[in-house]
């Protein structure tokens, strides 16, 4: 296994996966965004603004972690992003809902809110890693690089 699974393939893997969320919700955010602006608090202004500024964040940071372009910009950005929709979203959600959740679907609500809290935190986690982390080989940078010795 360990053959097959080398360093590099770990790290890429690693990047890859962690990087989907946000390029999966950002492409949320941009292309099919109805049920997230439905959950979004009643005060904040320009929802579809929102979220398309929210999508254009999401896919810049993921993208820049899953090709290994420029990494920790891309986990400050995408940590910035964090810390700021948990405590203006997700921690005031933990305390009031919308008038427009039923009270039989309360726990649900309780539910969504505190996942993401928790969920949140974690990827937060990782992005302070990132901050030190030095990508692998298998980047779109070391690929162009390769491409160029072989010319």
């Amino acid at each position: 296994m360990k053959a097959f699974f080398n360093h590099d393939a770990s790290e890429l893997l690693f990047r890859l996966l962690f990087s989907s969320i946000f390029v999966v919700l950002g492409a949320e955010h941009l292309f099919n965004d109805e049920l997230i602006q439905q959950l979004m608090p009643a005060w904040l202004p320009m929802k579809r603004v929102c979220s398309i500024a929210s999508g254009v964040i999401l896919l810049m940071g993921g993208a820049s972690i899953a090709l290994g372009v420029r990494v920790q910009e891309g986990a400050i950005l995408l940590g910035l992003f964090l810390i700021v929709v948990t405590l203006v979203i997700h921690v005031p959600g933990m305390f009031q809902a919308p008038d427009s959740i039923a009270p039989a679907d309360m726990w649900l609500w309780d539910l969504y809110q505190r996942s993401n809290f928790i969920k949140n935190v974690c990827l937060l986690g990782v992005c302070f890693h990132l901050l030190t982390h030095e990508p692998g080989s298998l980047t779109l940078p070391g690929y162009l690089q390769r491409q160029r010795q072989r010319q």
